[in-house]
């Protein structure tokens, strides 16, 4: 297909490309004024997508079930820091609500580049394809492609292919998916791009980067349409104002003002232009914290996770010279990753560039299942990439299999021979390459998610011991909605344990309101501000999302000028949020606050939240909880841990002398913190409703919908069941 393209206007291509891969047919279509007026882009654009092509019906394997990846207005513009985001958003295989995930590198860019927006993929095809969107020559073709298990090997045969054909590997930029995609329902989708600045292995320069598309499972859901790759050739965009700003000078302003607060404190604070976010880990490990998850999420520090820092990546395993940045103009610089010679696997003996580890994989692959060697983190993250799987889902199931295994619930013939134990790098990695590779019963359920595991062992331990542990499994199996939990212990936030219950509504992640930092510091000294928390930080974080950019340069460089703001909003960066808004305003033609930008986040929220209704009805406040071990001490023993902490808060509840409390027995002062935790997590999710303008049950009502503008958006089925259930 032969498509125009016109010079973009105030950051938007203004074009839609839709792709049924069942009859290869494509379609560029105008960009709906009013849909993008009031979505605006990225998140908020594909879920409107999303939701008008599907039904309550609709299943994530199904052809209907598009795939979508979308940037947004202030994407792809290198004269502001952070500006390389882009989303997928599809059915989630694993959770079978909305699946959203945020992804880096060029390809956002590029697509917009080429001339649209969005791509939207719906259909099956008959054969593995691939969809190459030419924007050089204006056409978007659609081509077979040679059956490749592993992502790299896939990756070495497309830059063959285009590198030959003549064209320059700084205007290629594309997404993969592998074999582990197909055998599991968390397939993860990797956006591939080259480096020019950084050394090569073999003494020259440049090396081929890849950031992912991880959560939710949407690499399942490409490999399921039989899409292997997607291809985009692309420019810069050229000449006085190339990207259509309603005032140019003003987003450049703003984009220099954001530049030098990088590059006045990231060196001096957190160093994510040498630890990228593994800097993170010592952090959550400070013993006043105890938010590292340790051998699933049992324990909160661990003596030996300086081994796993971003300092020991800094200064043993990555590569620093070179920009470092997944976009060109932003120096925060925190895309680290560094060379590794594999042990396992098909390529056992050959060193690769891994890119990573960021804080989630190193925390997953390192404490919570009870391992401290970086080089088998780095290794580990290497081949989910290649096999295509989502780091963070995989090492949590690793991490539920090793407890089960700890506490008898498995056994070493249950799991095919594998010792599962907390620390068993062979055993470990062996269970990864398993489930990759769909290899075992126990690997196999695991490659279905959580949910599934579960009942496996459940049935397993009911076989040979004649007990159902369904009830004792389920208080450590670490997921929410059927999405397991990034990598943080929640034990001493209830804003981020609110967070993953209820203002995530794809899951337990911390996409939408990564509230423990700040609420470790203090950020929230009352229940009140807890609340308020959970509305005004994912506006912005997922408004950011909705925009095209990174959080990064703004949740972790604090503007100095921040710290004269007085109270607790401090802590959002408002001195920074003044910046975006002028970008954004600059670009849009707007005269709006930071505050008012975000508010708009809303509409989005709702219409994901609308989604979860549509899939969970009666049931979707039921769904806005986490287990138990999220939410404090699940045995005595675990008390007792950490006893000095657990029996202060005791005694700042009971209000009695800590003496007095210390004297009580163990079991009841953990039964009477738990029941007060419950009780704290409850009140702050039906808080939470209120605040959105959610009925007791979590949804939506017509008033809060009509209010938002959203109501004449969704559609009459989603209009009918919320009317129903508001009834």
């Amino acid at each position: 297909m032969n498509y125009t393209k016109a010079k973009l206007q105030n950051g938007y291509a203004n074009q839609i490309l839709t792709i049924d891969v069942t009859s290869r047919s494509c379609t560029a279509t105008p960009l709906d004024q009013r849909a993008k007026n009031f979505f605006l882009g990225g998140r908020g654009l594909g879920l409107y997508l999303l939701h008008r092509s599907i039904t309550a019906q609709t299943r994530a394997c199904d052809p209907e079930n598009p795939l979508i990846l979308a940037n947004g207005p202030l994407g792809g513009i290198p004269q502001f820091p952070g500006t390389a985001k882009a989303m997928a958003i599809s059915l989630s295989p694993l959770t079978g609500i909305a699946g959203v995930s945020n992804f880096g590198g060029y390809f956002g860019a590029f697509l917009k580049y080429a001339g649209f927006d969005a791509l939207q993929i719906s259909g099956r095809a008959d054969g593995n394809v691939m969809i190459v969107i030419d924007g050089m020559k204006n056409e978007v073709t659609i081509t077979d492609i040679p059956v490749t298990d592993q992502v790299f090997d896939l990756e070495q045969e497309i830059i063959a292919r285009f590198t030959a054909a003549g064209h320059d590997r700084r205007h290629l930029a594309f997404m993969t998916t592998g074999k582990g995609a197909a055998t599991t329902r968390y397939g993860c989708i990797n956006s591939h791009y080259f480096d020019v600045t950084k050394p090569a292995q073999d003494g020259g320069k440049g090396v081929w980067r890849t950031k992912q598309a991880g959560r939710t499972g949407l690499g399942t859901v490409m490999i399921g349409k039989n899409v292997r790759a997607i291809v985009v050739l692309a420019d810069y965009p050229h000449g006085e104002n190339p990207y259509g700003a309603a005032d140019w000078d003003k987003a450049r302003q703003a984009g220099a003002r954001l530049h030098k607060v990088v590059k006045e404190v990231d060196p001096h604070s957190l160093k994510m232009y040498r630890k990228g976010s593994a800097g993170l880990i010592p952090f959550m490990n400070k013993h006043e914290y105890q938010s590292l998850p340790v051998n699933n999420y049992q324990a909160g520090s661990d003596p030996r996770a300086d081994h796993i820092s971003g300092k020991y990546y800094a200064e043993n395993l990555f590569e620093h010279r070179g920009m470092d940045g997944c976009f060109p103009g932003c120096n925060l610089m925190c895309t680290k990753g560094g060379w590794v010679t594999l042990k396992t696997g098909d390529h056992a003996g050959k060193k690769v560039w891994v890119d990573g580890p960021e804080y989630e994989t190193a925390a997953g692959f390192g404490s919570n299942i009870g391992v401290w060697c970086p080089e088998f983190v780095m290794e580990a993250n290497w081949h989910c990439d290649n096999y295509g799987i989502d780091t963070i889902t995989s090492c949590v199931l690793i991490s539920f299999l090793m407890e089960c295994f700890q506490r008898g619930y498995l056994n070493r013939e249950e799991a095919d021979g594998l010792e599962l134990e907390f620390g068993n790098e062979d055993a470990a990695m062996t269970f990864l390459h398993r489930i990759a590779l769909g290899e075992g019963a126990l690997a196999k359920a695991a490659g279905k998610g959580m949910g599934a595991v579960v009942d496996l062992v459940v049935e397993m331990y009911r076989k040979r011991s004649g007990v159902d542990a369904r009830g004792e499994l389920e208080r450590f199996a670490m997921q929410t909605k059927g999405l397991p939990f990034s990598l943080y212990r929640t034990h001493r936030s209830l804003s981020m344990q609110g967070s993953y219950a209820a203002a995530s509504d794809i899951g337990a992640h911390h996409a939408a309101a990564w509230l423990i930092k700040v609420d470790l510091l203090g950020a929230f000294p009352n229940f009140e501000d807890k609340a308020k928390a959970l509305m005004t930080f994912p506006r912005v974080r997922l408004g950011n999302d909705n925009l095209g950019l990174c959080k990064l340069p703004w949740v972790d460089v604090f503007n100095p000028e921040s710290a004269k703001t007085l109270g607790a909003d401090a802590h959002i960066n408002p001195a920074s949020q003044e910046i975006y808004a002028d970008f954004y305003n600059a670009m849009l033609g707007t005269d709006l606050s930071w505050q008012e930008i975000f508010a708009q986040t809303d509409r989005d929220i709702n219409l994901q939240r609308v989604m979860n209704v549509l899939c969970f009805g009666r049931e979707t406040a039921q769904k806005d909880w986490i287990p138990e071990r999220a939410i404090g001490p699940t045995e005595d023993a675990f008390y007792d841990a950490e006893a000095e902490y657990n029996d202060g808060e005791l005694a700042r509840i009971l209000s009695k002398p800590l003496e007095q409390v210390q004297s009580l027995p163990t079991a009841e002062k953990r039964e009477i913190l738990m029941r007060e935790r419950v009780a704290d997590l409850k009140k702050l999710v039906r808080v939470y409703y209120e605040e959105r303008g959610w009925n007791e049950s979590g949804i939506p009502t017509v008033a809060t919908l009509q209010g938002l503008g959203l109501w004449d958006f969704i559609t009459d089925e989603a209009r009918t069941r919320i009317a129903e259930l508001n009834a």
